[in-house]
């Protein structure tokens, strides 16, 4: 007589469902993650006309001014960068000093010159990616200015015997505080996408005139290369394609996180710290 069938294994049945289940919902994450909808479509047409905006004012004599005050800001964020790894490496910020002509310096005590030193480009890059991240949604920026609020303040204790990073801190802090109140801060969703922009290629702007147009010898490119060898366009150029990759992961990201539609946004953003003016 012929054994009776076995049942079929519910453990590699239940297996089975599980494993259909999660391809499933991996294959909806990298289409959500692939697809661009309207409002992100815009959000990258205006990545691309401040990057061509910020392109052509860099280059060109006297009407350059305009950018002037993003510039420092900028400034103030790699300055920041090398404060914040020296503090984070045992050492201690003496004072921060903008300058608008040879752009800024950190006065520091200790710390790891092999961390300090590429801290000033590649923060402010990191700092950019990630406000770009943050300029796609309106929620997002609110609290990225909050927290770059916070870093201003430290950065504002540190250069406070200095009037011009005083100035630029305090302007920059207005700027965002009043940028809430237009439209429940949709107006602070570009402020903060272009400031993550111009932080993002500030680095490889700035490189690219001191190391390789200008040739300048007193760069953190430079003086890293004397301590721990290299030429300074060689690390130059390492900095630049990390800050562009950087820049490259906080757009990417963006789009996969939030796509939200303008109204939906909007929404959200009523019931966040809701403002309006």
């Amino acid at each position: 007589m012929a054994p009776a069938p076995l049942p079929p294994d519910s453990s590699s049945s239940w297996l089975a469902d599980i494993a259909q289940r999660s391809a499933s919902a991996t294959a909806q994450l990298h289409a959500r993650a692939l697809t661009v909808n309207d409002t992100q479509k815009v959000t990258l047409g205006v990545i691309a006309a401040y990057i061509v905006g910020i392109a052509i004012l860099w280059n060109l004599p006297y009407i350059r001014w305009v950018l002037w005050p993003f510039k420092m800001l900028v400034i103030a964020f790699h300055e920041f960068g090398h404060a914040l790894a020296c503090v984070l490496t045992g050492g201690k910020v003496k004072s921060i000093e903008l300058d608008p002509r040879e752009g800024g310096v950190t006065h520091m005590l200790g710390g790891r010159n092999v961390i300090t030193l590429p801290a000033g480009y590649l923060g402010s890059s990191l700092i950019g990616a990630l406000l770009t991240f943050c300029g796609f949604n309106i929620v997002a920026s609110k609290v990225a200015s909050i927290v770059v609020g916070v870093c201003f303040l430290l950065t504002l204790w540190w250069g406070r015997k200095d009037w011009l990073t005083v100035g630029t801190i305090l302007l920059a802090v207005g700027l965002l505080v009043g940028c809430w109140f237009i439209a429940h801060a949709e107006a602070l969703r570009y402020v903060i996408l272009f400031i993550g922009v111009m932080s993002s290629l500030y680095s490889v702007w700035d490189i690219c005139d001191d190391l390789i147009l200008r040739k300048v010898n007193s760069s953190d490119a430079s003086v890293f290369a004397k301590r721990y060898g290299g030429s300074s366009q060689c690390w130059g150029v390492i900095w630049s394609i990390i800050s562009l990759l950087f820049m490259v992961a906080g757009i990417i990201a963006g789009i996969a996180a939030f796509p939200q539609t303008s109204d939906q946004q909007k929404t959200d953003s009523e019931n966040f710290i809701p403002t309006k003016f």
